[in-house]
């Protein structure tokens, strides 16, 4: 097939990459040898056409450093590439975002693939302005009925969608690197989040102040940060205005991956995600794979981890009920049992599977 994938975060991106980036290039790195495949992603400063990770980049759209203004620049600019382009492919797909209104079933023909990974609804109204957020709120809700052909990373995220009968859907979950079921059991004495630095949509305001009330009881044990963000220096603020003997124990320790990540993952006690809401984080099938136990909010999208007994829950944005699951967990001797119990369940997830899905999925709706 030839595959074009409208992929607005990619590696080496200004503004940083999250889930749906490492998602695509994870799935596309089983798939390349087998498939043209082209990534159409927006343009930040620096950005050059060519081949990276043996997939062809192409980049349109103004180069700014203000997000709202590569957006809108990267929507207008995709749909002209499709409208001129989308002769030359098999069927593209499309990443889903309220904030980049490509509108593509007006410039092509061809079969489009809406991959939708979250949802963030009336959330919206908590993070932006009443009318940017009003914006937001109504195109999440409105531009998926304009698409035919769906892949959703959870049944949950479906379920918020009024998608009718004659839509075509999969569920196609994220997966992990199948070489993390074999990292071997260590412990340090600290606590690790691993994720985007998104102080409201990740919870960490909720984890700072559960930290807090949790460093009383357990004095010795930090607060491992990794990841980034364009909260980092309001973050970081946050954290200056703790008490100095808690300040001093949060340790930031940037974006990591590879062998990083796994020594990061590897030390923790285990992990917490705070999140309000999600979609299927990879982060947290990576610290399953390694055997962690987690602690998560209870949104719907973190039900697996209860129901698979690999991880206790605390009440969405209730820093005190995160406190005690912290605590509970420390002291918990069923702790390792939770990481066993993870890793046995998230075994099914690897990338390779979960590419081998995605392929059969786009090869059906090619064939119809």
């Amino acid at each position: 097939m030839k595959i074009l994938h409208l992929l607005y975060e990619s590696e080496g991106d200004y503004f940083g990459i999250g889930g749906v980036g490492i998602r695509a290039y994870e799935i596309y790195r089983c798939l390349k040898d087998s498939h043209d495949i082209t990534l159409l992603c927006k343009k930040y400063p620096g950005a050059i056409d060519g081949e990276k990770k043996g997939l062809k980049h192409i980049f349109v759209g103004t180069e700014s450093r203000s997000l709202t203004n590569t957006l809108l620049s990267y929507a207008f600019h995709a749909a002209r590439f499709v409208g001129r382009h989308s002769d030359g492919f098999d069927l593209i797909i499309e990443e889903f975002s309220p904030a980049i209104p490509t509108f593509l079933h007006l410039f092509t023909k061809k079969p489009i693939v809406l991959q939708i990974q979250g949802y963030t609804g009336k959330l919206y109204f908590r993070k932006y302005n009443p009318v940017y957020a009003a914006t937001l709120y109504a195109m999440e809700l409105l531009r998926p009925g304009f698409y035919d052909n769906f892949i959703f990373a959870n049944t949950e995220t479906i379920k918020k969608f009024p998608l009718g009968k004659r839509k075509h859907t999969a569920v196609i979950p994220n997966g992990i690197a199948s070489e993390l079921l074999g990292v071997a059991h260590d412990e340090s004495d600290y606590i690790l989040y691993l994720g985007r630095i998104d102080i409201y949509g990740k919870g960490l305001d909720t984890l700072l102040d559960a930290y807090r009330e949790f460093h009383n009881k357990f004095p010795d044990v930090e607060l491992f940060i990794a990841g980034d963000g364009r909260d980092r220096q309001t973050f970081d603020n946050a954290i200056a205005t703790l008490p100095w003997e808690i300040a001093n124990r949060i340790k930031f320790l940037g974006w990591v991956s590879g062998d990083k990540k796994v020594e990061a993952i590897r030390g923790a006690l285990f992990a917490v995600f705070p999140s309000r809401h999600e979609v299927q984080p990879i982060a947290a099938l990576e610290i399953m794979a390694c055997g962690k136990a987690v602690i998560v909010s209870d949104i719907p999208e973190f039900r697996f981890v209860v129901e698979k007994r690999a991880g206790i829950s605390f009440e969405t944005g209730n820093a005190a009920s995160l406190a005690n699951s912290m605590k509970n967990l420390m002291t918990n001797k069923e702790r390792q049992d939770m990481g066993k119990r993870g890793r046995d369940w998230v075994k099914d997830y690897t990338w390779e599977r979960i590419a081998k899905e995605y392929e059969r999925f786009l090869e059906e709706i090619v064939e119809r």
